[in-house]
């Protein structure tokens, strides 16, 4: 029989009368070290919806689905899927639509559909081939974020348009009947129908 060394025999000691290191959740609140990764929590106010959290997501826990005939944008998180990393947090482009919380634990159930939130956000339909956008907060935050240059923006002008009340936008905003005029590009217009009227009026 080979006797243990006195080194392990210490630490065997040592370990029978030190205090657990666990908590005792959740007879006990379990309160978690500083900059602990826990659930993280979305701020739909300055959530733009704008896909960046998904694409970043290694665990594809975050999905997003247009719906392009009621105009919106479905964003689920399911958390039984999150790993916890953080990366939606770090990648927003807002720095306040994601938070990672210290709750985690609390979290275990036996019902993994009560695990999966969603969102809802009303998105951007080009005129002319109904293609998205983007949503309208994203856009909304992209003017914001650049000031006067964002009137260089023929989409930008819609929106200044919105705010200002310059003409009514239900009148501004005509479907395309035929085909893409120059009077189009005045309306909401995705990227590549834009570059088409613009190379047509030239």
């Amino acid at each position: 029989m080979r006797y243990p060394k006195l080194r392990e025999l210490k630490e065997a000691v040592i370990s029978l009368f030190s205090p657990a290191y666990t908590t005792r959740f959740p007879v006990e609140q379990h309160i978690p070290f500083v900059n602990f990764r826990g659930k993280p929590v979305v701020d739909d106010a300055n959530c733009v919806g704008c896909e960046t959290c998904a694409n970043v997501c290694p665990s594809h826990a975050i999905t997003f689905r247009d719906d392009a005939v009621k105009q919106i944008r479905i964003i689920e998180r399911n958390y039984g899927a999150c790993i916890f990393c953080g990366q939606c947090a770090e990648h927003c482009i807002t720095k306040k639509g994601v938070k990672l919380s210290d709750r985690i634990f609390d979290l275990a159930t036996f019902d993994r559909s009560t695990l999966v939130e969603s969102q809802v956000k009303e998105l951007l339909i080009c005129k002319n081939c109904d293609a998205v956008v983007t949503t309208k907060q994203h856009f909304e935050y992209i003017h914001n974020k650049l000031g006067p240059m964002a009137y260089a923006s023929i989409l930008n002008l819609n929106m200044l348009n919105e705010r200002l009340k310059l003409e009514d936008p239900g009148a501004a905003a005509v479907e395309v009947l035929d085909s893409l005029k120059r009077k189009d590009m005045f309306n909401v217009l995705c990227p590549d129908c834009l570059r088409k009227v613009l190379l047509k009026s030239l």
